[in-house]
């Protein structure tokens, strides 16, 4: 490249940056700033704060994670919407729903970048001096990258299957889980334990995983049976969805020669009468629910030995509390 078009690449690059107002900034950042006004459960706050028992992370590095992980969890969830074309998020029309697709997706595509940009802030701060365990400061936006490349896996074999019709087994499912939803549990704990001043040799991971799994398996089971998430998606929205979430994979499973489950995804129900009836027969016929609350107390079970393992942990605990069924 010759100095000219440096020079010239350089003059536009200014240009353009003086030109973007704030104001512009808000009205594409609308999207985002709807669904960030509605908030969820905050598990992943509660995760980081837990964790922190641990890890002890400096609080402005600490924030800054925080700031990164709900900005890329809230604009996942507007992707997702669109995916499922769902018509609920958090008891409110979903973000697609009231600004449209294309806006919906260029705002969600864009807050993934600005994203990038807080993680730029964590690196200057490594490069002023400021040890990481993770042994440089590119390795954040490698941890960053790695999981939602696995995010983008699970939530591709997840719609597969939905779109195919086509049944996963147990392990399938369980794998695409730690892709998707693992992904998103474990990039917070990642970088913090880049940024940790304490515990720096204990790898928090396969708890983790652990909570993962057991949070997924728990909101495919509440959305079938849960009052309150009727109220935030709609009823037994996963049936409208075609998705295969565990319990609708146990049933499938457990008589696969009784089509009555799959028939039900195939028809993609928006009224009650069909759902109640799929949902009765994985309670009565093929005991999904029962199997899937066994399963569920098996990974709750599992993560407070390990968290008794590595010391305990009050709020991790006291979060395991508030999730149990």
């Amino acid at each position: 490249m010759s100095s000219y078009q440096f020079s010239l690449l350089n003059s536009l690059s200014s240009t353009l940056d003086s030109q973007w107002s704030q104001a512009n900034e808000s009205l594409i950042l609308e999207p985002f700033t709807y669904i960030s006004s509605n908030p969820g459960k905050g598990i992943r706050t509660r995760l980081l704060e837990a964790f922190n028992i641990w890890l002890a992370v400096p609080g402005d590095q600490l924030k800054t994670i925080d700031r990164v992980i709900q900005m890329l969890h809230n604009a996942s969830l507007m992707i997702d919407d669109i995916e499922d074309d769902a018509q609920l998020r958090r008891g409110q029309p979903a973000t697609h729903k009231i600004y449209g697709v294309p806006l919906t997706i260029n705002a969600a595509n864009y807050v993934y970048f600005l994203a990038y940009n807080e993680l730029a802030k964590l690196r200057r701060q490594c490069e002023d001096g400021e040890a990481m365990r993770v042994g440089g400061a590119r390795d954040l936006d490698v941890i960053v990258t790695e999981e939602l490349l696995n995010l983008h896996r699970g939530q591709g074999m997840e719609i597969l299957w939905r779109d195919l019709l086509q049944c996963p087994t147990m392990e399938e499912y369980t794998y695409m889980v730690k892709n998707k939803t693992g992904g998103g549990f474990r990039m917070p704990v990642k970088l913090m334990m880049a940024f940790a001043t304490k515990n720096l040799d204990v790898d928090f991971i396969p708890l983790i995983n652990i909570i993962g799994v057991y949070f997924q398996i728990r909101d495919d089971y509440m959305n079938l049976q849960s009052i309150e998430y009727s109220d935030n998606k709609g009823f037994a929205e996963d049936l409208t969805e075609g998705k295969f979430s565990f319990p609708i994979v146990h049933g499938v499973r457990a008589d696969d020669q009784n089509k009555i489950v799959t028939s039900v995804l195939r028809k993609r129900p928006t009224t009650p009468t069909l759902k109640h009836h799929a949902i009765d027969y994985l309670r009565t016929k093929t005991k999904s629910f029962d199997y899937t609350l066994v399963v569920m107390q098996n990974l709750e079970q599992q993560a407070r030995n390990e968290i008794a393992r590595l010391g305990g942990n009050p709020k991790l605990e006291m979060m395991l509390d508030v999730l149990h069924v």
